[in-house]
């Protein structure tokens, strides 16, 4: 599986805007505002990853549906559950 980002490499500073209420109750938590962005990049990028193979395969996924439909697959013959 490939890598998500390469977390080698260094930080780079970035300009946001945020709902000062929302940046001001993190704060107050002790929240560490670059891992938790971060975080939710990862998971972010990680949807939009899945979503776009999902999209690109959606027809070789549903031909093999298909098949499986009705052709079964290799084992049914041989589970004995």
């Amino acid at each position: 599986m490939t890598t998500l980002f390469d977390a080698e490499t260094p930080r780079r500073a970035a300009n946001l805007s945020v709902n000062s209420d929302l940046l001001a109750k993190a704060r107050e938590a002790g929240l560490n505002l670059s891992a938790v962005l971060e975080a939710a990049l990862v998971e972010a990028l990680r949807a939009k990853r899945r979503e776009d193979w999902l999209s690109d395969n959606a027809s070789a996924l549903e031909a093999y549906n298909a098949r499986v439909d009705q052709r079964g697959v290799f084992s049914d013959g041989q589970r004995s559950f």
